[in-house]
């Protein structure tokens, strides 16, 4: 039986994004292991191979001290100043264009609509 909710589907839609920076960190992770092990115990006197997870132990100290621990918090933090710059009529527009990029993950009132197959919203 093949499930047609739009909740499983943000589930799937998530385990999928979820599988792939998971995928994607193990295989950075790799690379900085073997670039480590290739490059520098020739380049420098005293300095061993490391394992993947001393690997990946250098990738969160070096995100650590160069990358700081506030994430992309300034990003957010010039997104929203520029939302309140926005007239009322900007955001509906900016809010529509949105909402046809991704409105079908995981809105619940498409999926009723989407039941009933006419598209238009249900009557009240």
């Amino acid at each position: 039986m093949k499930c047609t909710s739009r909740t499983a589907g943000c589930v799937k839609h998530g385990l999928k994004i979820g599988l792939l920076v998971i995928a994607g960190i193990a295989a950075v992770t790799w690379i900085v292991m073997y670039l480590w092990n290739a490059l520098l115990p020739d380049l420098f006197i005293g300095v061993s191979p490391i394992g993947y997870w001393q690997a990946l132990g250098v990738l969160i100290l070096s995100r650590i001290l160069f990358g700081g621990l506030r994430g992309g918090h300034h990003r957010w933090h010039d997104r929203h100043a520029h939302w309140e710059k926005l007239s009322a009529e900007e955001r509906e527009q900016l809010r529509g264009r949105f909402h046809s990029r991704w409105h079908r993950c995981c809105d619940t009132s498409a999926s009723t609509d989407d039941k009933k197959g006419n598209g238009d919203s249900p009557a009240a």
